[in-house]
């Protein structure tokens, strides 16, 4: 359990650094135009689709004494931190050199980022048979992939200002973490991975498996409830900081320090809903949280706004900063079930698969989590934009950009996470029918 929640950290830094500063370090610090930063991230992400589904199903049928995945994790690491540690370095060579040289690291990180990553998520479905333990083994990894998001954002936030020097320290340190916690992971989990299940050795070929997946129906609940909930987690994630702003009126200052609660309540969460998965089920921990995260959903849209340009901190504003903070903390606990529950239920659609193609699904799934995101902000910008926001105008935006703000915070969410209900309501019994079927043949 301790060797799985290591395995998670290095990555959730690296995720989080990548995520909050590599566009800032592209365009501030490596002087890249917006558009060329932009077509770097672009085309990474292009190169990352394919590369996460030809390792996914290149990891099935990996074979050795210390099984498929292990072997993945030991050989991408040091790759991965070094990737990880250039990527914050300016080459002293003109464009279009270094805008190929940033492609070229950035793809490289990207490819043994999936080749640690994949395999090591693989294994919380292939450890174990025990509903129960694979939950834990999902809160174990997700506690410690938040706990070092939070120490990432901590070491941007202080290093980011001393410009190159700073960036360079950033890629390093992260990069020195990613291999210390990868290695110590594989090598912790070693004994385990060289006994656990493994994926059938007359493995389907790559598109005839993807076609077998299109007709699992848990596969395709999994994937969808996925996407339902990671949309609307990483729609909510963005706006956070313009609707604490802009719209509630508080310290620009604050915006950023007011989601510390709200990453914090989100890994108390995650251990909640574990123990509501353990001592009910799975779909009842994710229809409490669903139902919960859908009220606070639309309590945000109503929340008062403090007084323009006023004190925040005066005496008649400490009711609402006191609603405000509950409110967040709640959010938190509520919305940590897109981070746990998605792949809590993922073991059942791998298990419905004759071959169990760990895997090819997981990779299936990490696709769908960027797929998510990159909607999400992609759609975020455009309504913002057609809704008259205006970055620069900060408190004093038109009335039509406040309520997008707000509906984006609090109503969009809401109507995700109700479809979301709605998909994994039958759960039960498409599971069981499967198992039948299973029996049967």
């Amino acid at each position: 359990m301790l060797a799985y929640g290591i395995g998670d950290a290095g990555t959730g830094m690296a995720s989080a650094l990548v995520g909050f500063y590599l566009f800032v370090f592209y365009t501030s610090v490596a002087g890249l135009p917006a558009w060329l930063a932009g077509t770097v991230l672009m085309t990474v992400r292009l190169w990352d689709v394919v590369s996460d589904q030809v390792i996914g199903w290149l990891g099935d049928r990996t074979s050795g004494l210390m099984g498929p995945r292990i072997p993945w994790m030991l050989g991408c690491a040091i790759p991965l931190g070094i990737s990880m540690a250039l990527m914050w370095w300016v080459p002293p060579f003109p464009d279009p050199w270094r805008f190929l040289w940033f492609v070229l690291i950035a793809s490289l990180f990207q490819a043994t980022y999936s080749g640690v990553n994949l395999p090591y998520s693989a294994l919380a479905t292939e450890l174990t048979a025990d509903v129960t333990l694979r939950t834990r083994l999902n809160s174990a990894r997700f506690t410690g992939s938040i706990l070092a998001s939070l120490i990432g954002l901590i070491l941007g936030a202080s290093l980011s200002h001393q410009g190159t020097n700073g960036y360079l320290k950033i890629g390093v340190t992260a990069g020195l973490i990613l291999i210390g916690g990868s290695l110590a992971s594989a090598i912790g989990l070693a004994p385990a991975a060289a006994r656990c299940q493994r994926p059938r050795p007359e493995g389907i070929a790559f598109w005839p498996q993807v076609r077998t997946l299109c007709g699992n129906g848990l596969f395709l609940r999994v994937v969808s409830m996925y996407l339902l909930m990671w949309g609307a987690l990483q729609l909510m994630q963005p706006v956070a900081i313009i609707y604490l702003s802009d719209a509630l009126h508080l310290p620009q200052s604050w915006s950023t320090g007011l989601l510390i609660p709200f990453q914090i309540s989100a890994m108390v969460g995650i251990w909640i809903w574990n123990q509501v998965s353990v001592n009910q089920t799975r779909l009842r921990a994710l229809q409490i949280g669903g139902s919960c995260w859908i009220v606070l959903c639309l309590i945000a849209i109503v929340l008062p706004a403090l007084p323009v340009s006023g004190n925040a901190l005066a005496p008649a504003n400490q009711s609402q900063l006191i609603t405000l903070m509950i409110t967040l903390i709640l959010l938190g606990i509520s919305a940590s079930t897109a981070y746990l529950l998605p792949w809590a239920f993922l073991p059942d659609a791998v298990d419905a698969e004759p071959n169990r193609p760990a895997g090819l699904i997981t990779a299936f799934m990490v696709q769908i989590q960027k797929l998510g995101s990159a909607a999400s902000v992609f759609i975020l910008g455009l309504v913002l934009s057609w809704s008259g926001y205006e970055a620069s105008l900060g408190e004093q935006q038109p009335q039509s950009a406040i309520s997008m703000i707000r509906l984006s915070m609090g109503l969009v969410p809401a109507l995700l996470i109700v479809i979301c209900l709605w998909v994994m309501k039958d759960w039960i019994s498409a599971n069981k029918r499967l198992l039948k079927v299973s029996i049967n043949d």
